[in-house]
Order: structure tokens, then C-alpha cells, then sequence
């Protein structure tokens, strides 16, 4: 018999690294101080509190600060709209379901239209007020209103204020050094992505790369938020982190840009490839100077000054080493300023982000629906233990409807609640039921708290069902002051919370999100109106925030399993994202008198018949291509140098808007593929 799983380094504890004691640690103390302070003041549901320290138990200073913001915010609204709503209707039953079905889905639509705190606030805001107001339909005095109210709103506090009590003592890594090394680690993979696309050839593996990229970008603007609000240092620096993720996103897409001109260009030099290796092979080393470069970029000067093609591709070659340099100096003087010293970046907007309104609204529906058939049921059958079926129906409706795969989430939920049911009968009716004080209930509670931090860090697939375990498992013990051993309460609760969750499965499986499918002809209609909109004279978005927002877009359906729509959806970005910067580089020629730039307004004016929101126009594309090509050809034996610019700014739009060539014509039918 092999019972090596029970040495030490094998067991749980022993493979657990110095961080997963210290989080451990962290959480769990934190969670049993918040359960003791809670029934030490006397709170009727003390266990709120430790729940409450489960949910921002995150492993930075930043997380913490943020969600417990967004906790407290959320909880004072959710507070304050249960004491209205119940207030006024608790005395009609059909009057109070509607208007809590009203509230939780307003919250499920503001929830989803935006991000980070303000989502988490107001998501907090609808099942707080939920678990508020729903467990008084039982109550004859309203005046009990505000004592409910008042205890959930310090349960929460005092878990809060544990968890950051527990971060001081403990404190986790860094957020800032994290922010740090992800800036200055994504800033060297953007060489090694220049070098893997910068070859003649077209693989999966390129496109899944690009989509990573992207993603990976947009997912550090989240560890700024939390850099944010830990550090004074990075709190003052947060203008220059902001231009720092602009400048690598225009990185990825200059390195697009020059892929779609080495694609496009059929007799390119023989020399430029082992060039352009050694070329990324010097920007990786860090003694390398501006001047190194720039001899390095010498030799890959064309030739003839006639071919437009080769000048075009090495001034956009030189942009790239310029800006990348840029970025890396950057970089360094925000690692070596001092917290007194003020850098003055270029300005950049905000990293945009786009609301699908249709999506959103569907949620809300769908919330509003769960929770008004779910309060009917309850009205009709008159069954006690029906307001913790309408409280957890609340809780999925607003925080699944936001998940990728929503039913997935739920039916995690309900092997959670499974296995919560099972474990929370033996604890109370084996173990509660013969102890008398809090603390010897404590000797049980933290070892098992800390076991379970210890599976949810080791065991990556399963860490969803041991983090739902720990925030819902305080909930199911009910440990209150006096404590209570119902057995048929008991049974009537947990089966009514099984019964909630369920519903709401049901509702995501016949209200169901749109699919992969649809979401990407949404965010690709999209695309097209926004890159409609820069055609315009006064475009509604400059070149940095049109450039976020294609990205944006694109990272929607990074964790899509539909390949096609990834695929088509980056398709789209790209090359309207290729057309875009041409364009913005032909409106620089606006400060010209010369005949020259009548051809940049051809130019401009020839885009703007080619798309429609409903897809591409092929026979205006036609004539553009052929109109594009016919004047690089004409400005290519121009005298003026400056024409041979313009003449390489408009092969690059020429090469860019080929690849529409791919699309369907407007006016046919717009499957996925076709979009």
C-alpha cells in the first residue's frame, strides 16, 4: 500500500509555500475575528461578518482597499433602498415583489455596464437589500426594519475592517512591484511577438498570440486600479501608467501594421529578415543606446528613394524602435523616481471600454423575471423558508449575469450548496450542538478554515468551488447569539436556498445570454460604426481612445470556445484598426497648401463609401483598391519627395483594406463567418 500522501511535504500544509501561509493565514484569522467581534457586540446573524471578511480577502493591499470600498458603498445603498421599498410596500406582497424585482434589476443592468468597483457597488446594492428585506415578508412590525438594516450594514464593517486589520499584519506582495514587472515583462514580449509576426506565414498560434497580447494589456489596467489605491507613489504616477498601457497597445498595433506590409509586399529584400532579427535581438539588451539603433536602422534604408514601399516600411519600422525605446525609458524613471518627484508624460485618455446594451438589458429582464416568479410561488405556496429561496435567486441573477458562462457558474453553485447542506448538518447537529462557548468552536473552525485556503491555492481547477465554499459557508453553519438547533428550520432553509439557485439555472437556460455567435456580430457592428465615425471631420474618438476601444472590443471573446467568431472578431479589429491610423496620418497633412493634399481628401473621401454598419460595399472597394493603387503608382514618379511619403501612406491603407476583400458584401445574408 503506497501512503506517501501522508508524509508531510505531501499533505496540504507541507507543500504550502511561505505566500499560501501567509494568505491562509491572513483570511482565516480574519474571518474568525470578524465571527468574534460580530457576536461579541450582539448582532443577530453575526456570521455576516465573517463572510463579509471572506470577500475581500484578496491577495494584494489594492484588492482589499478597493473591494471593501465597493462593499461598504454598495451595502449602505442596498441598506438604504430595502428600508424604502419594504418601508412602504411590506403590507401588499405582490406590490413588494414587484418592487424588488425593479431594484435587483436595475442593479443587474448598472452592474453590467460598467466595471470594477462601481459593478462590484452595485451589485453588493441589490443582494444586500435582498437579504435585507427579503427574510421580514414574515414580519408584522415594519419598525424591525431598521434594526436588520442597521445590524447587516455593521456585520459588513466589522468583516472589512478584520480583513484590513489582518493585511496590516500579514501584508501581501506588493502591488506596485507587481504593476512593475508585469509593465516591464509585457514591454520585452512585445519583441518577442514583433519577431514571431514578422514572419511570411500564418498560423493559429499567431492569432491565439495576438488575442493574449491584447487581453494581458487590458488585464494590467486592473492591477493599475489596484496600484492605485495602495500606493501615494503610484496614485501620483497613475497619469504616466495610463500612457505606459496606451504606448504598448500602440506597440501590438504598429507590429501589426508592419506584418500586413511585409505580407503585401512582394518583392521585399532578400537582407531585411536576418536585419530585422539582429534589429530585435539589440532592442532587447538593455546597454543598447538610441544611436546603436539608429546605425542598425541605416542599413536597412532603401536604396532608390523611388521605392515607396521600402521607405514606407522603414519609417514605420523606425516609429516602432523609437516608441518601444520610449516606453523603456519610461519604464525606468518610474522605477527610479522618488515618491516627491513628478513625471510629466504626453496625455492620454482613459483605456475605453464598450457597453453592450442589448446584453445588459436582457440580464436585467432576466432578474426581474426570476425574482417576480419566484415571489409568486412563495405568495401562493405561503412557505416560511421562501424568503432564503428568493435571497439566493437575488444573489445569482446579479452576480452571475456579468460571467462568461453564467449557467456553468450556477450549476457550481448548486454542488456547492450540495455539499454545504451535507457538511453544515454534521458540523451543527454534531459538533455545535455539545459546545457552549464561541472559542472552543474556534479550535475547530480556523484549522479547517486554513485547510480550505490551502486546497483553494494548490488545486487551480477546482479553486471556484473552495472559494464558494469559504464565502458561503458561514451562511450555512449560522452561528448566532443564542445559537439555534431547528432541525426543521434547518432542513426548510437549506432545501429553499437549493431551490433559488435552481430557478435561476433554469432562467439561464431558457432566457440564455446571447452566444459567442451573436456577441461578436454585436462588437463587430460596433467596429464598423466607430471606424465610420473616424471618417468623419470631427471624429467622436481620437486616435488613442479608437485604438483602445478595437481592443477592447476584441478581448470580449478571449475566453469564447468559438474559434470562428475570435477569429473574424480580430479580423475586424485589426484591419480597421490598420485603416484608422492611415487615416489619422493623412489628416497630419492638413497643415499643407500644396496640390498634395487634394490627394490626401480623395483619399479620406474614396473610405468613407466602402462600409456601411451592416458589412463592406465590394464594388466601392473594388474601385477604391483600384483608385488607391493608381495613385501610388502616379505619385511614385512624382519629383517631390514628399509625394513618395504620401505615396507609401496610401500602400499601407491599400494593404490594409484588401483584407476586406474577405468579407461578405452588405447585402447579403451576415452569418458569424461572414460579418
Amino acid at each position: 500500500m503506497n501512503l506517501s500522501w501522508l508524509e508531510w511535504r505531501n499533505t496540504p500544509w507541507g507543500k504550502a509555500t511561505a505566500g499560501q501561509w501567509r494568505y491562509a493565514l491572513r483570511n482565516s484569522i480574519a474571518m474568525c475575528l470578524a465571527l468574534s467581534i460580530a457576536y461579541g457586540l450582539d448582532l443577530d446573524q453575526p456570521y455576516w461578518a465573517m463572510t463579509s471578511a471572506a470577500v475581500v480577502s484578496f491577495p494584494t493591499v489594492g484588492g482589499v482597499i478597493s473591494k471593501s470600498l465597493g462593499r461598504i458603498a454598495g451595502s449602505i445603498i442596498g441598506a438604504t433602498a430595502s428600508l424604502i421599498i419594504a418601508g412602504h410596500t411590506l403590507n401588499d406582497p405582490w406590490l413588494f415583489t414587484f418592487a424588488m424585482a425593479t431594484w435587483l434589476a436595475t442593479c443587474t443592468w448598472v452592474s453590467c455596464q460598467y466595471q470594477n468597483n462601481v459593478a462590484y457597488a452595485f451589485a453588493l446594492a441589490g443582494y444586500t437589500a435582498a437579504i435585507i428585506a427579503f427574510p421580514m415578508v414574515n414580519t408584522l412590525e415594519t419598525t424591525e426594519l431598521w434594526d436588520i438594516a442597521q445590524a447587516r450594514v455593521c456585520e459588513v464593517i466589522v468583516g472589512i475592517l478584520c480583513g484590513a486589520f489582518m493585511m496590516m499584519v500579514l501584508p501581501s506582495t506588493s502591488d506596485g512591484e507587481a504593476l512593475l514587472k508585469a509593465l516591464k515583462n509585457m514591454h520585452d514580449r512585445l519583441l518577442e511577438h514583433a519577431s514571431m509576426l514578422w514572419k511570411p506565414e500564418t498560423t493559429d498560434a499567431i492569432r491565439t498570440a495576438h488575442e493574449s497580447i491584447i487581453g494581458q494589456i487590458l488585464t494590467m489596467n486592473l492591477l493599475r486600479i489596484q496600484a492605485f489605491w495602495s500606493h501615494y507613489r503610484f496614485r501620483q504616477q497613475n497619469q504616466l501608467l495610463n500612457y505606459l498601457l496606451h504606448q504598448q497597445l500602440r506597440l501590438t498595433s504598429i507590429i501589426s501594421s508592419i506584418r500586413r506590409m511585409l505580407l503585401n509586399w512582394p518583392d521585399a529584400p532578400a537582407h531585411l529578415w536576418p536585419l530585422l532579427e539582429t534589429l530585435l535581438h539589440d532592442l532587447a539588451r538593455p546597454e543598447v543606446s538610441k544611436y546603436e539603433i539608429a546605425r542598425l536602422l541605416r542599413q536597412m534604408m532603401p536604396e532608390s528613394p523611388d521605392d515607396y514601399r521600402h521607405r514606407a516600411f522603414w519609417l514605420r519600422l523606425r516609429y516602432f524602435c523609437w516608441l518601444w525605446l520610449d516606453g523603456r525609458r519610461w519604464l525606468w524613471r518610474l522605477e527610479t523616481t522618488t515618491p516627491v518627484e513628478s513625471l510629466s508624460p504626453p496625455g492620454a485618455p482613459s483605456l475605453a471600454r464598450h457597453t453592450d446594451n442589448a446584453e445588459n438589458s436582457w440580464s436585467a429582464f432576466r432578474t426581474f423575471c426570476v425574482i417576480t416568479l419566484t415571489g409568486a410561488w412563495c405568495i401562493a405556496t405561503q412557505w416560511e423558508a421562501g424568503s432564503a429561496a428568493m435571497t439566493l435567486a437575488a444573489i445569482c441573477c446579479v452576480l452571475y449575469s456579468a460571467s462568461p458562462s453564467p449557467t456553468g457558474s450556477v450549476s457550481m453553485l448548486l454542488r456547492t450548496l450540495g455539499l454545504l447542506s451535507l457538511f453544515s448538518f454534521m458540523v451543527k447537529f454534531g459538533l455545535m450542538i455539545q459546545i457552549s462557548e464561541l472559542w472552543q468552536f474556534l479550535i475547530f473552525l480556523l484549522p479547517l478554515l486554513i485547510t480550505m485556503q490551502f486546497f483553494k491555492l494548490q488545486h487551480k481547477k477546482y479553486a471556484g468551488l473552495w472559494g464558494q465554499l469559504i464565502v458561503f459557508m458561514g451562511s450555512f453553519i449560522s452561528v448566532t447569539n443564542p445559537p439555534e438547533y431547528d432541525f426543521a428550520d434547518f432542513l426548510n432553509t437549506n432545501l429553499a436556498k437549493v431551490i433559488g439557485v435552481a430557478l435561476c439555472w433554469v432562467a439561464f437556460s431558457l432566457l440564455r445570454p446571447s452566444s459567442d455567435k451573436r456577441k461578436g456580430r454585436r462588437h463587430i457592428r460596433a467596429l464598423r460604426r466607430g471606424f465610420i465615425d473616424q471618417l468623419s471631420r470631427k471624429p467622436q474618438h481620437n486616435e488613442g481612445a479608437f485604438e483602445s476601444l478595437v481592443y477592447h472590443h476584441v478581448s470580449q471573446l478571449s475566453n469564447s470556445k468559438d474559434a470562428l467568431s475570435r477569429r473574424w472578431l480580430l479580423r475586424w479589429g485589426v484591419v480597421l484598426l490598420n485603416c484608422s491610423h492611415v487615416v489619422w496620418q493623412l489628416r497630419a497633412w492638413e497643415t499643407r497648401s500644396d496640390p498634395l493634399s487634394r490627394v490626401r481628401d480623395i483619399c479620406i473621401t474614396t473610405l468613407r463609401d466602402v462600409m456601411s454598419e451592416r458589412g463592406v460595399r465590394q464594388r466601392p472597394l473594388a474601385g477604391a483598391l483600384a483608385e488607391l493603387q493608381k495613385m501610388c503608382d502616379t505619385l511614385s514618379r512624382h519629383h517631390n519627395p514628399a509625394a513618395r511619403d504620401l505615396a507609401g501612406i496610401i500602400w499601407r491603407l491599400h494593404g490594409s483594406l484588401q483584407q476586406l476583400e474577405q468579407a461578405v458584401p452588405a447585402d447579403e445574408a451576415p452569418p458569424q463567418a461572414k460579418s
